[in-house]
């Protein structure tokens, strides 16, 4: 009777250590699938912020390559140039699972963002003159190639958007930068990714405008001096004529700085240089030249 009391205890015993047992394989294996999760959603953060490392060493390009007359800010901008490219190299051989130091790159590229916008209001200042002019006359001879059936009203363009520059009161657009997007709506550095761009662009203050609604013209041309979106509905009055565009939109102007944000959808885009040009009240109030890449 006491063999059989002891064979049922070791029986219970070896029940208990079997579940037990099973009890930490199935916790092992949760944990193994939970670290997986997190890995994977560690890679896809750091293929997401590499991207915007890259695209940010792009937009660094495209200044390098301007004519910034100033060698001490030209100086700065080729250091943060290589900080951008140093951090990259970090980040691609950082691994995934090494979530503090991706967060702290992530800081890192916030960090650049704010000192390159700095490095871009400075270089627009000190170019402003020289680029308004130069894309002006750019304007003229676009123009003049679009519409022959103008030409006369267009052959003055360039004298009358001078002096209306001269206006106190005309608004100015001081800056805009434009960011290519995927079908999914984020920022893509590879050409035949590109549905969408994004244009960021100010308004700069001016107490002396008349506040209120505000129309505003956007002409955007192709590298093979096309205007994207032309028809024949989509035209607005200029100088003694009208003129076609590709996107509009009202502003709710105060007087003060406007920021604003356009967007155009881009079906076989082209690589090549670009130009967006900016209208309000009869006057042209800004041109930015801008590449996309192959």
């Amino acid at each position: 009777m006491s063999n059989i009391q002891n064979n049922k205890n070791q029986l219970i015993w070896i029940i208990v250590l079997l579940v037990i047992i099973a009890g930490l394989v199935w916790w092992n294996i949760s944990q193994r699938q939970d670290l997986n999760e997190i890995v994977e959603q560690m890679t896809i953060e750091k293929e997401e912020l590499q991207e915007e490392y890259e695209d940010l060493a792009i937009q660094f390009d495209g200044y390098q390559q301007m004519d910034i007359r100033n060698d001490s800010l030209q100086d700065l901008l080729s250091r943060e140039q290589q900080r951008v490219q140093d951090l990259l190299e970090e980040l691609r051989h950082t691994k995934a699972s090494n979530a503090r130091r991706i967060a702290e790159l992530k800081k890192e590229l916030a960090t650049v963002r704010a000192v390159m916008k700095d490095y871009v209001r400075q270089i627009d200042s000190l170019n402003a003159t020289n680029a308004r002019l130069t894309e002006e006359n750019i304007q003229v001879r676009r123009e003049n190639r679009q519409f022959k059936e103008q030409n006369s009203q267009l052959s003055t363009l360039n004298s009358q958007l001078s002096e209306t520059v001269s206006r106190a009161s005309m608004l100015e657009v001081t800056s805009c930068v434009h960011t290519p997007l995927n079908k999914n709506d984020k920022k893509t550095r590879m050409t035949s990714h590109i549905r969408k761009l994004q244009f960021d662009y100010t308004i700069a203050k001016n107490i002396t405008c008349t506040p209120g609604l505000k129309d505003l013209y956007i002409r955007i041309i192709d590298p093979n001096g096309n205007l994207l979106g032309e028809s024949e509905e989509h035209v607005f009055p200029f100088e003694s004529g009208e003129v076609p565009y590709t996107l509009s939109s009202q502003i709710e102007y105060t007087g003060d700085e406007y920021n604003g944000t356009c967007y155009w959808p881009m079906e076989n885009i082209v690589a090549g240089f670009y130009t967006i040009d900016f209208f309000c009240d009869g006057n042209l109030i800004g041109s930015f030249p801008f590449q996309v890449k192959k």
